[in-house]
């Protein structure tokens, strides 16, 4: 056990590491010009994305060869990839890249190691706030170094929901998401939406948040990271009907253990 743990350690430092080097690079992007391609109708890239993914998997193809890789710009221009059981590390280089894009600091290098699909290390890092949220399996959550827990909120009309309304603009989709809305400011203090599906994770995990739920994210890596430091923070992250998280399913509910009832309970109503 002492030997596994010594690797996860270090598994965490080199995602750590890969992490605070995008992150300048993230800096350096951030008060620039930027150059914009459009990978759906709102759905955006830039090269400082590309740059960001090439210079992580570049960081772990050296220190781990054997390992797999599965990351945003990548399954985008190659098309789906397949999670195993084996170490895979699945990265979404920039986080947030329409807030980028508009100068919003609500951006991030989201990096989750699977180990037999089993998310087992998680980082996330705002490189605009100086943030970094950790965590391996079993090891517990922190935030520049200092442990996290979610929050003790028991009631809904008390808590702070995160939303965001996802990619797709089609009519179906977009009646569906803001009938959830309405249907939740009603039972809510407040609904915030920051634009990145890891970063509001971590705000359950540090209890900034209190409930959180999105369809229709990007892919694994949107969530890879920040799942995992939410479970290690003592929070709960499922699936909006109530089952079984997916980390492939672009579907994702997350809350302290007190308010999962009745967040379910609501979010029922439209599934």
């Amino acid at each position: 056990m002492a030997q596994n743990d010594s690797l996860l350690s270090e598994y965490l430092q080199t995602a750590v590491d890969a992490a605070n080097k995008a992150g300048e690079l993230i800096r350096k992007g951030f008060y620039q010009t930027k150059n914009v391609e459009h990978k759906g109708q709102v759905d955006l890239v830039t090269e400082t994305d590309k740059a960001c993914e090439e210079l992580i998997f570049n960081h772990f193809r050296e220190r781990y060869p054997s390992h797999k890789f599965i990351g945003e710009e990548t399954t985008a221009a190659c098309g789906s990839s397949e999670l195993t059981d084996d170490p895979t590390w699945i990265v979404d280089p920039l986080d947030g890249t329409t807030n980028f894009v508009h100068g919003f600091p609500f951006v991030c290098i989201s990096i989750g190691l699977t180990i037999g699909k089993v998310p087992t290390v998680g980082v996330v890092y705002n490189p605009i706030m100086n943030e970094l949220f950790t965590g391996i399996r079993g090891k517990g959550a922190f935030l520049n170094g200092n442990p996290i827990k979610v929050s003790s909120q028991s009631e809904l009309v008390k808590s702070l929901l995160a939303a965001e309304v996802g990619i797709k603009r089609d009519k179906l989709t977009v009646d569906l998401t803001t009938g959830r809305i309405n249907s939740l400011l009603f039972k809510v203090r407040s609904l915030r939406m920051s634009g990145s599906c890891a970063l509001n994770l971590c705000g359950i995990a540090c209890g900034r948040i209190d409930l959180f739920y999105e369809h229709g994210f990007g892919g694994p890596w949107d969530v890879a990271g920040g799942a995992l430091i939410v479970q290690e923070a003592g929070g709960l992250v499922y699936d909006p009907s109530g089952k079984d998280f997916d980390i492939t399913s672009q579907r994702v509910a997350a809350s302290n253990p007190l308010l999962k009832d009745a967040f379910l309970e609501v979010l029922g109503q439209f599934e």
